[in-house]
């Protein structure tokens, strides 16, 4: 079970201010466990804190900083099962999926400890004119400063992971602020950093209500701020984040097209589908929210589908069996379902699941969704698939890209022309061939354009974001 209270983490040290924050059990209800809040003056004592850690992490060798994050990685392996349950309670994320997340959090960790000893610069050739002639250039990366961190409550292990591990072998200090209704992983997280030997102030991990919470950032003492949550949210930030850099990780409505060749892989297409569009209650930017299928195999998949979807088991997050828990809350259930409605009142059909109880949200899929409504247009994150028929495969792209959105999208295929097509053509940040735009592997590049925002996760992408190319030029002979 979870500590009775947990405290936040100012400039590496547990500080137990206060328990104002109280966490709840996604699928009870009930209060689990309660968490130390900064206010504004605790958030301005960790920005001045990371600042002066600046020269100590600058210094701070790669094998330490390697070191470190391997201790990490040994500490996570130990403390697997209070990670996973943790995550399983605050979340309500089923306990596979947790488990699964954990996982991915040591992996990220590892990805890490690797790369931070090949941050390497290049040589490059100046003599390109007579006038160049004896001079030399060379390039090597800096830590770009002390960066601000804003991490979403739906992977509140790996998408923290994906901020902090990357700052650790950048060394940049950081200020991290968790999603208010997922603390307790970011916690244990810095629980486990406390014990390194890291320079003070290279880290604070301080949960903060939003309203409060400008100084994240709109503070100039920060370099960057990467932030992984709404669009409407993370563009609102950008607005205000004056002169620093941005990272932006948004939403999305995530498709995947099934072309017509795929009629002996219907089962594994099905359980592809199935996966990515209802894992952990849909609660992922790159849940498959629409399912375009070819007519020559529509019919087929439709009642493959419809049965699979059927057979997923909703109920208590700590039930091994359970596919389909809570989502993050009551409010977010209601706001789908009246999304759902409207669908329906505007002709729409329910072919599978539809309950709604609670929080609870029963796997459910739609067709006959028109394109304008809320459902179609916007992110449902949550348990909701539409499916809708195509003839021609350029068409079906089209209608992918008919989107504000542009994270990452999935094509079943054995085409080879038609999975090139679909990587020219579509317009995201990610083309996944024979699998569901939901696969991530967490060392590759990962983001989106348009809504979906800026820039690219996956740990050496994050560190290129985090440090600077500084240029030497040397002449030899003077």
């Amino acid at each position: 079970m979870l500590n009775r209270t947990y405290p936040y983490y100012l400039a590496n040290v547990a500080v137990a201010a206060n328990t104002d924050l109280e966490v709840t059990d996604k699928f009870s209800g009930e209060v689990a466990t309660r968490v130390a809040m900064a206010d504004a003056a605790a958030i301005d004592k960790a920005i001045g804190y990371a600042v002066e850690a600046m020269p100590a992490m600058r210094a701070f060798p790669p094998f330490k900083r390697q070191a470190v994050l391997e201790h990490c990685v040994k500490r996570f392996r130990e403390r697997y099962d209070e990670l996973a349950l943790a995550l399983c309670i605050e979340a309500g994320k089923p306990i596979n999926d947790s488990k699964g997340e954990v996982t991915r959090l040591i992996d990220t960790f590892k990805v890490a400890a690797e790369e931070s000893v090949r941050i390497d610069g290049e040589i490059i050739n100046l003599e390109i004119s007579p006038r160049a002639k004896g001079y030399h250039g060379y390039v090597k990366r800096v830590p770009i400063g002390p960066c601000s961190f804003i991490s979403p409550f739906n992977f509140p292990l790996n998408l923290t992971a994906h901020k902090v591990a990357p700052a650790i072998a950048a060394g940049v200090p950081f200020v991290l602020k968790p999603a208010s209704r997922t603390p307790v992983g970011a916690l244990i997280m810095g629980e486990i950093l406390a014990e390194t030997d890291l320079p003070k102030g290279a880290f604070s991990i301080l949960p903060a209500h939003r309203d409060g919470a400008d100084l994240f950032t709109t503070d100039e003492r920060f370099k960057l701020l990467s932030f992984t949550g709404s669009p409407a949210v993370g563009w609102e930030l950008k607005k205000k984040a004056g002169k620093k850099k941005v990272i932006l990780e948004l939403g999305g409505n995530a498709a995947a097209i099934v072309d017509g060749d795929q009629g002996e892989k219907l089962d594994y297409v099905v359980d592809r589908l199935a996966f990515g569009a209802f894992y952990q209650s849909g609660q992922s930017c790159i849940g498959v929210q629409r399912i375009l299928v070819h007519a020559k195999i529509y019919d087929a998949l439709r009642e493959k589908l419809i049965a699979k979807t059927k057979t997923l088991v909703m109920g208590d997050p700590k039930d091994e069996k359970t596919f389909v828990g809570p989502m993050i809350s009551e409010s977010e259930s209601n706001r789908l379902a009246g999304w759902m409605e409207s669908a329906v009142q505007a002709g729409a059909k329910i072919v599978a699941g539809g309950k709604v109880e609670g929080a609870m949200f029963e796997a459910t899929l739609l067709e006959g969704v028109k394109r304008g409504t809320d459902l179609y247009r916007k992110e449902a994150f949550g348990p909701v698939a539409i499916l809708e028929r195509f003839d021609d495969f350029d068409a079906a792209l089209a209608t992918v890209n008919d989107s504000d959105f542009g994270l990452q999208a999935g094509v079943f295929t054995d085409s080879l022309a038609h999975a090139h097509r679909a990587w020219d053509l579509l317009d995201v940040g990610g083309v996944v061939i024979n699998d569901v735009p939901s696969f991530r592997v967490d060392n590759m590049p990962y983001g989106g354009v348009k809504d979906s925002g800026l820039g690219r996760e996956g740990v050496r992408y994050a560190i290129e974001d985090m440090t600077e190319m500084r240029l030497m030029v040397m002449r030899e002979t003077w």
